[in-house]
């Protein structure tokens, strides 16, 4: 199982649509609007790294009022 943290940037005002609708996506564990540089973080999960990059691309990215996105894969050092 890869898990990864998901760094939103979200058109003015939109973040909390955003989390709403990324919580609802299967993989997705959680979703939070936050203040900062980013509007939404998402933690995710998916059997493999491709089916990882699937989820992002395919599902989370084509949310509406997305602007950028930042992945960070979790690691176990």
């Amino acid at each position: 199982m890869v898990q990864a943290y998901i760094l939103i940037q979200t058109e003015v005002g939109k973040a909390s649509t955003v989390a709403e609708t990324i919580a609802k996506i299967p993989g997705v564990i959680q979703a939070e609007d936050v203040t900062g540089p980013y509007d939404v973080i998402v933690r995710a999960q998916a059997d493999t790294v491709d089916d990882l990059g699937r989820l992002v691309v395919a599902r989370i990215q084509q949310v509406p009022s997305i602007t950028r996105t930042l992945t960070c894969p979790v690691v176990h050092l």
